[in-house]
C-alpha cells in the first residue's frame, strides 16, 4: 500500500484485510448490537513531540485513512464514527486517550508523558475527556504481551522503525512517510491478532453484550467488569478477609494438618502455603489453590480424571459464597441453571452464561471490581480445596492418586474391578457435599510435575470435528496456536514422542518450515538494547579477599536498534549468541550482557517476515534434537544409545477396553 499526503490530512487507501460488511448503528440499542459488531474501525496513534499521526482501516467501508497534524480532520473522522467500535492495540490505556486529547485541544506529547513517562492512568489526565465517548475494544491479550512478540510468533516481519520517538524537532517528510508505515503495519497486525482471537474473545464479549441486553459501549470492559453489571453489585468495604466459613459437610479424619493450618491466625498470609505427603504424594496447599503429583511420572493403565463440574460457581451456590455486593443472588443461580440447560441441549448460546459464571471468583479478588469480596473468594478457594482433600481421604485405600488440582484429581486403577467402588465413593461424596463429578478415562500418563503433563485418552486421540482429546498442561506440551508459537518443533516432538512413540530426531529431521524452529526473545524496560555475537574472554583477577577468580569479558558485538528478536541455531560457530544489556554500573564496572533464556550460543536472527521461507543449510537441527531429549529427560525419559528409558515407571497394567463400558456404568448413578 502506497500512502498519498494531502496536506498531512486524509489519505485513503485500499486496506489489505478483508472487511466486514454491516449498517448503521445505534450506541445503546441491543437490537442494533449484531451491526455494531460488524461496524469496526482499527486504529493506532504515533506521537512525537512537534508531530502526530494515526492511521484508521475501516472494515465497514473497505478503506484506510491516514490522518498527520490535522485536528480538524480527526475531528470530522470522530463524528462521524462515534457510532462504531473502535479497536486498537493497547487502545483501553492508551490510543483512546490520544484521540480525545486531540478533540479536547491538548498537545497530545502531553497525554503521551502523562500515560507513558509518568505512569498516570489516561482518563485522569482530563475531565473534558467524557465529553468525547469511544466504544473502545483492546486487542490485547490478558495477561498483556507485546504487539511484537505476536506479530514474530505467527512469521511477520518485527522490526522496528529507524524514526526514534525522542526525536527534538519536526519530522522530516522522509520520516513521515516511515512512520506511516510502521503505523499501518501495526494497525493491520492488530486486525491479524483480533482475527485470530475473535472467536474465542472478541465474539465471546459481544455474545454478553447481546445475552443480557447491555449498551454496545460495554464491549470495551472486561468479562469480570461486564459480570459484575449483569449481576448488579455495588461496591462496599469488607474488613472480614479471612474470617474463613468452612463447609458445613466436610469430613477430614486423617489429614487435620491441613485443616488447622487454615484455621491458624498466624498462617493469614498470602505467601505463605503448607507442603505436606497426601496420599504418598507431595502436595502443596495455599490460597490460591491445591496442587500435587508425583513428579517425573509415566504409567500406562486404567486412569480416571475425576474432575468436578463447574467447582468454584457450584461453591458459590451450594454454600452461598457469592459476593456479598450482589444484592440479589437468586440472578445467579439463575445464570447457572440456564447454563446447564443450554449446554445439555448442545446449545452454543451457553457461552455467555458460562463466562459470568467463571468470571465471579476472579472478580471477587479484584480490589478494582464491584464484586470485591476478598472472605468469599478464600471461602469458595480453601473450602474447595479441604473438599478435595476429603475426596482423597476416600479414594486413596482404593486406588493410587497420580496427580491434585484445583478442581480435580487424577486417578489410577489398581484393578479395573475396582471402578464401581470408585464410583461409589464418589457417589457418597457427591451426595454429602452438593458437588456434581465427572469423570474423563485415559491410558497413559506423563507428567513432569503438576505443572507439566501429558495424559493420553482412552479411544481415539481427536474427536470427530478433528480436536485433540488428549489432556496437556505446560511449555513443553502445550497446543500451539498462531498466537503462541515458541520454539515449535521442540514442543511438537515431545508431543510426538509421547503419542505416537516417533522419535524426537524424526520429527525435527523432517521437518521443512523455519518459522517451526524460532525462538521469540524482547528486550524488557529493564535493560537498554541487545548486543549480537560478542567476543567473550575469561579473564583471572582477584576479588575484593585477594582471593583468584576468573570472570568473563565482553567486547565488541553488533548493537541491535530493534527490541525483539526471532533466533535461531546456527551450525556457524563463528557466529556468537545474543545479549541483553542493562548498563548497570557494579563495583565501577558495567554489569556483562546476560544471554537469552533458551537461546543457543550460536545462532543468527531473522526479522523479517520468514512464512514460506526455507530452512537454510547453517541451521543447527542437531540443537533442537538434544534440547527435546533435555525436556524428556525432565520428564524422567533418559535417552541411552539410540533409545530410551523410562524412568518412574508404574508398570504396564494396561488393558484394552471400550469407553462405553465405564461411561454407562458411571451414567447407572443417575
Amino acid at each position: 500500500m502506497k500512502v498519498s499526503f494531502q496536506g498531512r490530512g486524509f489519505a485513503p487507501v485500499g486496506p489489505k484485510v478483508k472487511p466486514s460488511r454491516g449498517g448503521a448503528v445505534s450506541t445503546d440499542s441491543p437490537k442494533n448490537i449484531q451491526k455494531a459488531g460488524e461496524m469496526m474501525i482499527f486504529y493506532d496513534f504515533e506521537v512525537f513531540k512537534y508531530d502526530w499521526m494515526v492511521v484508521f482501516i475501516d472494515l465497514t467501508e473497505k478503506k484506510e485513512t491516514v490522518i498527520i497534524n490535522g485536528p480538524d480532520q480527526l475531528r470530522r473522522f470522530y463524528e462521524k464514527h462515534k457510532g462504531t467500535i473502535w479497536a486498537g492495540y493497547n487502545s483501553r490505556n492508551y490510543d483512546q486517550y490520544i484521540l480525545k486529547g486531540i478533540l479536547c485541544g491538548f498537545n497530545p506529547k502531553d497525554v503521551n508523558d502523562w500515560i507513558i513517562l509518568e505512569d498516570k492512568p489516561g482518563y485522569r489526565f482530563s475531565s473534558l475527556f467524557r465529553n468525547f465517548p469511544v466504544i473502545n475494544y483492546d486487542v490485547i491479550p490478558n495477561p498483556p504481551i507485546s504487539l511484537k512478540t505476536l506479530e514474530a510468533f505467527m512469521g511477520h516481519s518485527i522490526k522496528e522503525t529507524s524514526v526514534p520517538f525522542d526525536i527534538d524537532r519536526p519530522l522530516t517528510e522522509a520520516e513521515i512517510q516511515e512512520t506511516v508505515k510502521y503505523c499501518r503495519h501495526d494497525v493491520e497486525e492488530t486486525v491479524e491478532v483480533w482475527l485470530r482471537r475473535k472467536e474465542d474473545e472478541f465474539d465471546a464479549q459481544m455474545s454478553l453484550v447481546k445475552a443480557f441486553n447491555l449498551p454496545i459501549s460495554d464491549i470495551g470492559r472486561t468479562k469480570a467488569q461486564l459480570s459484575a453489571k449483569i449481576l448488579g453489585a455495588v461496591q462496599r468495604d469488607h474488613d472480614d478477609e479471612f474470617e474463613l466459613q468452612l463447609p458445613g459437610t466436610l469430613r477430614i479424619e486423617k489429614y487435620t494438618e491441613v485443616l488447622n493450618w487454615y484455621k491458624n491466625p498466624l498462617n493469614r498470609d498470602y505467601s505463605k502455603a503448607l507442603e505436606i505427603e497426601v496420599a504418598g504424594v507431595p502436595h502443596v496447599f495455599a490460597w490460591g489453590g491445591l496442587h500435587g503429583a508425583i513428579p517425573q511420572y509415566f504409567g500406562e493403565g486404567y486412569f480416571i480424571n475425576v474432575d468436578v463440574a463447574s467447582y468454584y460457581p457450584s461453591l458459590m451456590l451450594v454454600y452461598k459464597w457469592l459476593s456479598r455486593n450482589v444484592a440479589d443472588p437468586s440472578k445467579y443461580e439463575e445464570i447457572y441453571h440456564t447454563r446447564l440447560k443450554l449446554k445439555a441441549e448442545k446449545n452454543p448460546m451457553q457461552q455467555p452464561y458460562k463466562i459470568v459464571l467463571n468470571s465471579t471468583y476472579g472478580a471477587m479478588k479484584d480490589r478494582h471490581n464491584a464484586m470485591y469480596d476478598p472472605r468469599q473468594a478464600n471461602n469458595v478457594c480453601v473450602g474447595g480445596q479441604l473438599l478435595l482433600l476429603d475426596l482423597i481421604e476416600r479414594l486413596e485405600d482404593h486406588c493410587d492418586i497420580i496427580q491434585s488440582n484445583t478442581d480435580g484429581i487424577l486417578i489410577k486403577l489398581r484393578h479395573y474391578d475396582d471402578y464401581e467402588l470408585i464410583d461409589d465413593i464418589c457417589w457418597e461424596w457427591e451426595e454429602r457435599t452438593g458437588m456434581r463429578l465427572e469423570f474423563d478415562e485415559f491410558r497413559r500418563v506423563y507428567q513432569k510435575d503438576v505443572n507439566n503433563y501429558l495424559v493420553v485418552p482412552d479411544g481415539p486421540l481427536v474427536d470427530e470435528k478433528g480436536k485433540p482429546r488428549w489432556k496437556c498442561k505446560g511449555a513443553y506440551v502445550k497446543k500451539l496456536s498462531d498466537l503462541d508459537y515458541d520454539l515449535p518443533i521442540v514442543n511438537r516432538a515431545i508431543v510426538n514422542f509421547f503419542l505416537y512413540d516417533i522419535p524426537p530426531e524424526k520429527t525435527i529431521m523432517e521437518c521443512s518450515d523455519l518459522r517451526d524452529f524460532q525462538k521469540v526473545v524482547k528486550v524488557s524496560s529493564k535493560y537498554k538494547y541487545a548486543i549480537y555475537s560478542p567476543t567473550i574472554t575469561l579473564e583471572k583477577i582477584r576479588d575484593d579477599k585477594g582471593r583468584s577468580k576468573t570472570v568473563k569479558r565482553f567486547s565488541g558485538g553488533e548493537v541491535q536498534t530493534d527490541k525483539t528478536f526471532r533466533v535461531f541455531a546456527s551450525k556457524d560457530h563463528s557466529k556468537g549468541g545474543l545479549f541483553k544489556v542493562s548498563g548497570k554500573i557494579v563495583k565501577g564496572r558495567e554489569k556483562n550482557p546476560e544471554q537469552f533464556a533458551n537461546t543457543p550460543d550460536h545462532c543468527f536472527i531473522i526479522n523479517d517476515d520468514v512464512c514460506g521461507m526455507p530452512i537454510p543449510d547453517e541451521l543447527d537441527k542437531g540443537y533442537y534434537i538434544k534440547m527435546a531429549w533435555d525436556r524428556l529427560n525432565d520428564f524422567g525419559i533418559k535417552q541411552v544409545g539410540g533409545g530410551f528409558n523410562q524412568c518412574n515407571c508404574s508398570g504396564a497394567m494396561y488393558r484394552q477396553r471400550t469407553s462405553n463400558a465405564l461411561k454407562n456404568s458411571r451414567g447407572g448413578k443417575g
